[in-house]
C-alpha cells in the first residue's frame, strides 16, 4: 500500500466503524472523487489553464450540444462565482481564443457565450480517450446493477448538492 492508501484505510474506521458494511462502498466513493479532483487539475494545468476555466469551456460546450445559450450570467451561477471573476475569465478565455462574447438574439442588452473551434478541438482531443475508458468501465457493471448504481451515484449527488456546510471550527480553548 502507498502512504495514501494507509491513510485512506486508516480513515475508514474512524468515520464509519470498522465493522460497517457500507465502509467499502464509501472508501470507494470517497477515492474516486479524489481521483475525479485530481484528473481535472491535471487536465486543466495541461491546458495551461485554472479548473474553473475548464469548467466554463466544459459548460458552454455542453449547454451548445443541448441548444442552449450561454449568458455570463448563467456562467456565474453555474459556476458559483462572482459577477467581478465571471468577468476576469470570460476576458482571459476570450483573450486565448476558446471562448467569444456574440450579441444575445434575444435580448439586445446582453450577450451569449459562444466556445471557439479551438475549444472545441482542444477539449475534444483531451478527453475523448477517458471518456472512452470510463465508457469500458461502466460497460463492465452488470446489466442487472446498472440501475442500482446510477441510483446511488444520484441520490448521493443530490445530498451532497442539499447539504449545508457544517459551521466552521474554532480554536481550542487557551
Amino acid at each position: 500500500m502507498n502512504p495514501e492508501q494507509h491513510v485512506e484505510a486508516a480513515s475508514q474506521g474512524y468515520w464509519y466503524g470498522d465493522d460497517d458494511p457500507v465502509t467499502e462502498i464509501l472508501s470507494a466513493l470517497r477515492a474516486f472523487r479524489r481521483a475525479d479532483q485530481e484528473l481535472r487539475r491535471r487536465l486543466s494545468a495541461e491546458m495551461g489553464m485554472n479548473v474553473t476555466d475548464l469548467q466554463a469551456i466544459q459548460h458552454v460546450i455542453a449547454a451548445e450540444r443541448a441548444g442552449v445559450a450561454v449568458t455570463p450570467r448563467d456562467l456565474t451561477a453555474h459556476l458559483r462565482i462572482s459577477t467581478a471573476s465571471t468577468t476576469k475569465l470570460l476576458d482571459r478565455l476570450v483573450e486565448s481564443g476558446h471562448l467569444t462574447r456574440r450579441p444575445n438574439p434575444h435580448d439586445r442588452r446582453s450577450v451569449v457565450i459562444v466556445a471557439t473551434d479551438h475549444a472545441h478541438r482542444e477539449v475534444r482531443d483531451r478527453l475523448t480517450r477517458m471518456h472512452a475508458w470510463m465508457r469500458e468501465v461502466a460497460a463492465g457493471v452488470p446489466p442487472e446493477s446498472r440501475h442500482a448504481v446510477v441510483t446511488f451515484l444520484r441520490e448521493m449527488a443530490a445530498r451532497l448538492e442539499a447539504e449545508t456546510p457544517p459551521e466552521p471550527l474554532t480554536p481550542a480553548p487557551a
